[in-house]
């Protein structure tokens, strides 16, 4: 069994702590919050997840250099927009070719790097090495903590380091698949926030299961297309990665971005809506980059900037779903035979 370290105790860090540690592995948890270490010691709670117990055996510190040393590999489950300076400052502490598994889910806006890229530029920066690898796939912490069975993707180009993520992470309720795709699984987790924010919107309005679904196909379609621009493989996209974690965070009120949807649906505005739900609301801070990428690659993609309209530039939800409704219908693949 391994020793790992996990940056983040959000509730997906804490499930997946909690997770590894009754498989057997050493787990040491990290912070940049002293007062969250200080709370779950004591309680032995996590306030996110109140039907876990954390492991007497889950070990805790404040300290980066800590978790950082010493670990078979890391796991970094923290907000996106903490990303880059997480890394810079952890860099100097971890070894060259530790393999760093990327748990959160985005990409960095101006840059457009996956996470994991993060974490490699600014490693590289300080002539280190590490061997990324993304997790991704339809999960909610909620299920993991409880050992709901769950099942996930390691994305690496580096076939060796996902390999040994999946030997460590898969067990009898964890199913982990590899893939040598990880901008495409990248792509996929930004747009899936996306999509379900957009979902608990209409929800938010009134709207049902039909229209959900058929939002969150063309959603699909949109990552899609933008995956297929930037070289991804299309197989992505209709994986754990792409179908499979839009469809679970996007039709589920466990998942922070559709329910931070459905109150602004609801009328709610968009700060309120998001000290509301208390948790990062990844859709939110990722959108910036999908439009980036959007325009980069001269794409329409006609959600992703009802998204944009509706939470950043005051649009009427009801009025933006009515022009996506009356838009000229077309072929459903038009975009797709393009590429």
């Amino acid at each position: 069994m391994s020793k790992i370290g996990v940056l983040g105790v959000g509730t997906f860090g804490m499930s997946m702590a909690r997770m590894l540690c009754v498989h057997g592995h050493e787990v040491q948890c990290w912070s940049a919050l002293p007062e969250e270490i200080d709370s779950l010691m004591a309680t032995k709670r996590h306030p996110n997840l109140p039907g876990m117990i954390v492991p007497d055996e889950i070990e805790f510190t404040k300290d980066l250099e800590t978790v950082c040393t010493g670990k078979d590999l890391l796991l970094v489950i923290i907000p996106s927009i903490y990303i880059r300076r997480t890394a810079r400052n952890a860099s100097k502490y971890i070894p060259d070719n530790m393999i760093v598994v990327e748990g959160a889910k985005g990409m960095e806006a101006g840059t457009h790097m996956s996470l994991g890229e993060v974490f490699e530029d600014e490693m590289n920066a300080r002539g280190k090495k590490i061997r990324s690898v993304i997790l991704a796939g339809p999960t909610h912490a909620e299920e993991v903590s409880i050992d709901m069975p769950v099942c996930f993707v390691a994305a690496s180009e580096d076939k060796g380091a996902a390999l040994f993520v999946q030997h460590e992470f898969d067990n009898e309720l964890v199913k982990v698949y590899t893939c040598d795709d990880p901008l495409g699984v990248a792509l996929s987790g930004m747009f899936k926030n996306i999509i379900a924010l957009a979902s608990g919107v209409l929800l938010g309005m009134g709207y049902g299961d039909s229209i959900r679904a058929a939002l969150i196909t063309r959603g699909v379609a949109e990552m899609t297309t933008l995956g297929l621009k930037m070289g991804c493989n299309r197989e992505t996209f209709v994986g754990l990665a792409g179908v499979g974690d839009t469809i679970v965070t996007a039709m589920s009120l466990n998942s922070r971005n559709c329910r931070c949807g459905k109150l602004i649906g609801e009328g709610v505005p968009l700060e309120q809506a998001l000290k509301q739900v208390g948790q990062t609301v990844e859709g939110v801070n990722t959108l910036p980059a999908a439009l980036e990428l959007a325009d980069q690659y001269g794409l329409e993609l006609p959600l992703t900037r009802a998204v944009d309209d509706v939470l950043n530039r005051g649009f009427d939800p009801h009025v933006v779903f009515h022009n996506l409704m009356v838009r000229e219908s077309g072929e459903e693949t038009a975009y797709l035979k393009l590429l």
